[in-house]
């Protein structure tokens, strides 16, 4: 869905000279005398797109609470993962461009796209890639908010205080809620939105809202008491199936489940099929004429993109990953092997979202707006297809999919809630 929605948008983008037109038709929310009106792609990129970034906090905190990421030594490995596919690739764009206009536009090719890079991975990666997709999660996690610092630092021309003052009171007020094991749906959902406010008002990129949320919904195993109170729940139906008692059984249930893995259930299949999709039909939608591809093609900043998001990105994240586990820093999932750790380094040179939101503030030349864009779209493009043969070649494809003698269970079908 992902593909096809890039590609319809490719197609829209060449064909009729809507696409623009459409996607910067303003939409409005307003509440007494205050407004806020957005584009339709802002709205998807900046509002729509913090659902999907809280979906990854809440996969990467339950990971780090019961998975694959438990413990300061397999944080550790990701996290200079992503250091690495954020220096290299930032030097190698300079390289290419010290000098010249497109110099202080280095953070466009730091950026992973993390809804492209997991679904790309589910298409050419291994045939059980699990603890490759939350190794990659984590990573990306990183980089985001590294890249996100950089918008904030480099690119902000004016940060609004008081709205981020009031987003980090908003956070801390977040933290302390958890501190108390208070779970309240509507009171963290209310929070969010202010919170998402503010940081749009103060001129940060708000994906970051969605990652820190998410990271703050408690992931844990089901408790014994529960259990044992579903039990009691369960057997009493069943000797006097009542409404009462039916509700009591259906609440007992819910409550052996975490909120993070609840929330999870709800969320996923909105993020994954309709709001990544709605997001390549918003963003991938360019014009590819003679004159902007000959330009691009003499351009060091183009260049500069692609050789970075290929090259920096590979050699980046490998090094960051090798120098983790050398020094025993760091740690990654037995069952990975290196080339399915390379074979995914490529893939994070799969960069859309920030690297397109930094282009748009770096360059104000829409000439060179172009340029940088096509650099992000054949550099992303050509990492993509680096990733797939080194799965190939390298990735032994029919790695583990679980801890012997356990079978493996097909997923379950996703139903909504009744």
């Amino acid at each position: 869905m992902l593909l096809s929605a890039a590609f319809i948008a490719l197609i829209w983008a060449n064909v009729s000279g809507s696409y623009e037109t459409f996607w910067h038709t303003e939409f409005s929310l307003r509440f007494g005398g205050v407004a806020l009106t957005e584009d339709l792609r802002h709205w998807v990129n900046d509002g729509l797109m913090v659902i999907f970034f809280f979906s990854i906090g809440l996969e990467i905190s339950r990971e780090m609470t019961l998975g694959e990421l438990r413990g300061g030594r397999a944080i550790a490995a990701p996290a200079l993962a992503a250091l690495g596919g954020l220096t290299i690739p930032a030097l190698l764009y300079v390289a290419f461009n010290a000098g010249g206009p497109g110099a202080s536009a280095w953070g466009i090719a730091i950026s992973t796209d993390t809804a492209v890079l997991l679904g790309v991975l589910a298409l050419v990666g291994p045939r059980c890639p699990d603890q490759l997709r939350i190794f990659l999660l984590a990573l990306a996690v990183v980089d985001d908010i590294g890249a996100i610092a950089a918008i904030a630092i480099f690119y902000t021309d004016h940060v609004a205080w008081t709205p981020l003052l009031i987003a980090i009171g908003l956070f801390v007020a977040t933290v302390a809620l958890r501190f108390v094991n208070f779970w309240r749906t509507p009171i963290y959902v209310l929070i969010g939105v202010v919170m998402w406010v503010s940081v749009l008002e103060s001129g940060i990129h708000p994906s970051v809202v969605g990652v820190l949320m998410g990271l703050l919904v408690n992931a844990y195993a089901p408790q014994r008491r529960d259990l044992m109170r579903l039990q009691l729940a369960g057997t009493s139906l069943l000797v006097d199936p009542t409404p009462e008692r039916a509700l009591a059984a259906q609440a007992a249930a819910v409550g052996t489940i975490s909120p993070n893995e609840r929330l999870q259930l709800r969320i996923q299949p909105w993020s994954s099929y309709v709001i990544v999709p709605l997001f390549a039909l918003a963003n991938a939608g360019i014009v590819l004429d003679g004159e902007t591809l000959r330009a691009a093609a003499a351009s060091p900043i183009t260049w500069g993109i692609i050789v970075a998001l290929v090259v920096g990105k590979l050699f980046g994240v490998s090094a960051g990953t090798w120098v983790a586990l050398r020094t025993g820093v760091g740690r990654v999932p037995d069952t990975l092997r290196w080339g399915q750790l390379v074979g995914g380094a490529a893939l994070s040179g799969i960069g859309f979202t920030v690297a397109l939101f930094v282009t748009d503030l770096a360059f104000d030349d829409e000439a060179l707006k172009s340029q940088a864009t096509i650099g992000i779209l054949v550099g992303s493009v050509l990492a993509a297809l680096l990733g797939w043969l080194i799965f190939r070649l390298l990735g032994e494809r029919g790695g583990q999919c679980a801890p012997s003698g356990l079978p493996v269970l097909p997923p379950r079908p996703w139903r909504p809630p009744a």
